[in-house]
């Protein structure tokens, strides 16, 4: 009787501490903060801000060995390594050779992915406490220098292609451990292979490496980490989650704690209540198969205000390009732009298959936004444009010139991206142990054999810039907040973009900049309507001075017409070399800018320094919604895969474009008219 009198009392006395701790999450560790600020590096020093502000360019989208991939792909530049690089230092690419930008940035973010960050290394050491692991035991010292070679590809791969699925996210058969997950609401702590203390310390290095390297006034950083989370069928749902100062999370949310982006939110909207400010930002939309930028949320509902709203407080930007292709706009969604065929990787991230366009593109997501907008009144797509890289080496790679790759030892020379033909040793290894992880096999072209795989189609990009008072982290991340930001692929052009009803004569007098911050908006603002007065644009771009001169600047507009139907066109607004865009086809003529395909050599007698102009939208109609954001074209250069080629002494292959147009986009500029009384139809595809 007594056995069974203690038996009954520790059932319930388990059974109310599991509902306790549950109810009040006494033990969880997903809404734990610290600030990881170190001594003195939070010294209040006063820095000259200036009123009409400073571009300031950087890289959003970092990784580093902390990342199970990178460190997997032969990585071994730690955070320090990272930022080292990005203000000026030469760091050792995983095959050996060196790593250096020409020039220093201006502000840096890693970004490891935040699910088993720092677990990789720990793996490969006998000596951890995770190192016994029987799957484990395979990784032991495999970025030791003797292993960092071409050779170990196929069992990198291999190990990559199963890892995850086999070995990280595989239950505990522990009960001890799964209770414990399940009280301390962290899903994560109950699988196999995760220990907490490993995940938590590399995430405190990290922080307390943008901690070091921040200089106020010099060089700027941020904690941040990637939410590596995907939707059905490889959709990618990425996301860079960037935290405003030293307060941060002890553990980032990640993909084991859930995959739906909704949650994500949740989660930075109780940090925010808690003192701990962050936004996210979604990249490669591209490879998103229409899933980035649905018109209903993760359970298949129509959007509704609430929703719009909690997604853009958090998610005020994306990141409109990189090194897995450009996201702006794809040519079967915009058909009569004639620049649309621009860095675009038609397949979803690490698969064979297609991702559908429409839905993950920019331009497209800002018309939804605008027919959400008009139909419900709430718009979760008025988001401001960034670039980055998202380098796997810790360096980014911003020249086509210098391509050092993305990911690691996987296409860290040209024949493993597709630019070389594959030499007979490699051929023989094709057709054993090489043959599938590589990507699929070989392809012919032009007479050659060459890898077929998806690094053909990436590129050298990109860059995140802003316009900001100074350089610290208050500064820049308010930049970013109110979304004046730009984009490029890595030229560092400036591009101004301001919106006003009085701008006519502004660029004849002394301080034009100073007056369109007085009298108008600037790129990522809303510009209202003015009684009858017709909207004035200033746009103006100044080149890289080490990169190719300026073609052109563009305006995209997109507007919702009066039927419900959402439209976009390309006006031509600036045009080098004395020419003026066609007042019928709104085009600029060809400026006669040509490039060397043997040498790579470029026109020197083309192009322009600098293209500004106060632009009026000659189909303008005040009842309509729209959108206008900036292009900027330079002159044609030197693709990377032509660039990797003409080195080693081949013809670069035909099947890809031999040379491009680097470019820069400005966030938007959104008109809002008086209530137009459009009733559109019914937008929302059924397909979703």
């Amino acid at each position: 009787m007594n056995v069974l009198k203690w038996t009954v009392l520790t059932v319930l006395v388990f059974s109310l501490s599991v509902w306790f701790f549950k109810e009040n999450k006494t033990f969880s560790i997903k809404d734990d903060t610290a600030d990881f600020s170190l001594q003195n590096s939070d010294i209040n020093i006063s820095i000259e801000k200036n009123p009409n502000m400073n571009a300031y360019f950087g890289d959003l989208h970092v990784h580093t060995k902390n990342s199970f991939d990178a460190f997997l792909f032969g990585t071994t530049a730690s955070p320090d390594d990272a930022y080292k690089y990005a203000k000026g230092d030469s760091i050792k690419h995983p095959l050996g050779y060196d790593m250096q930008l020409d020039d220093p940035l201006d502000f840096y973010a890693v970004t490891d992915h935040g699910a088993w960050l720092g677990m990789m290394e720990a793996y490969s050491d006998p000596d951890s406490t995770v190192g016994h692991f029987d799957f484990a035991q395979k990784m032991h010292g495999m970025n030791d220098p003797e292993n960092l070679n071409t050779d170990s590809l196929p069992f990198r791969l291999s190990l990559f292609g199963g890892l995850i699925t086999n070995s990280l996210i595989t239950p505990s058969k522990n009960p001890l451990v799964t209770l414990k997950a399940y009280l301390q609401d962290d899903t994560v702590y109950g699988t196999t292979a995760f220990d907490r203390k490993t995940h938590q310390t590399a995430w405190a290095n990290s922080a307390r490496a943008a901690e070091r390297h921040n200089d106020p006034g010099k060089f700027t950083t941020f904690i941040a980490y990637e939410f590596t989370s995907s939707g059905i069928g490889q959709s990618n749902l990425h996301r860079n989650v960037v935290f405003k100062n030293s307060k941060a999370p002890v553990q980032p949310f990640s993909i084991v704690d859930s995959r739906n982006p909704e949650d994500l939110w949740d989660w930075m909207d109780v940090l925010r209540k808690e003192g701990v400010e962050s936004l996210a930002i979604p990249h490669n939309s591209n490879g998103s198969n229409g899933q980035m930028f649905k018109l209903v949320d993760w359970a298949g509902n129509p959007l509704t205000n609430e929703a719009s709203e909690k997604r853009l407080r958090n998610e005020p930007l994306v990141e409109i390009t990189q090194v897995k292709g450009t996201s702006d706009t794809h040519p079967l969604l915009s058909p009569n732009d004639e620049w649309a065929d621009f860095g675009i990787m038609n397949f979803r991230i690490a698969s064979p298959f297609y991702s559908r366009p429409d839905g993950s593109y920019v331009r497209d997501a800002l018309l939804r936004g605008l027919t959400l907008d008009v139909e419900y009144k709430h718009n979760p797509y008025k988001f401001g444009l960034v670039g980055s890289s998202d380098t796997h080496t810790g360096a980014i790679s911003d020249k086509e010139s210098d391509f050092h790759s993305k990911a690691g030892i996987i296409d860290g020379t040209p024949t493993l991206r597709g630019a070389l033909p594959v030499s007979d040793l490699i051929q023989d290894q094709l057709a054993g142990d090489l043959a599938v992880p590589v990507m699929g096999g070989t392809e012919e072209v032009d007479g050659k054999t060459y890898l077929q795989t998806q690094y053909k189609e990436w590129g050298a990009s990109g860059l995140a810039a802003v316009w900001a008072e100074n350089n610290t982290r208050e500064s820049i991340y308010n930049a970013f907040k109110r979304k004046e930001t730009f984009a490029t692929t890595g030229s560092r052009i400036k591009v101004r973009f301001f919106g006003g009803y009085d701008f006519e004569n502004l660029l004849e007098q002394e301080n034009p900049v100073e007056l369109a911050y007085k009298n108008g908006v600037t790129m990522g603002s809303d510009l209202f309507q003015d009684g009858s007065n017709v909207p004035n644009f200033l746009v103006w771009a100044v080149r890289d001075s080490k990169r190719a001169p300026l073609d052109r600047v563009q305006i995209i507009k997109g507007w919702v017409d009066r039927s419900g139907k959402p439209s976009e066109k390309v006006y031509d607004v600036a045009c080098s070399d004395g020419n003026k865009p066609d007042p019928l086809t709104h085009r600029c003529q060809d400026n006669g800018a040509t490039v060397d395909i043997k040498t790579c050599e470029i026109s020197s007698d083309k192009g322009a320094a600098e293209l500004k102009s106060i632009w009026i939208d000659p189909d303008f109609d005040p009842s309509l919604k729209s959108f206008y954001y900036v292009r900027v074209l330079e002159n044609p250069t030197c693709r990377w895969s032509t660039w990797d080629a003409i080195k080693a002494g081949y013809v670069p292959r035909s099947d890809l474009h031999a040379t491009i147009k680097e470019r820069a986009w400005s966030s938007p500029i959104w008109f809002v008219p008086p209530d137009s009384g459009i009733q559109p139809a019914n937008i929302l595809p059924d397909d979703i």
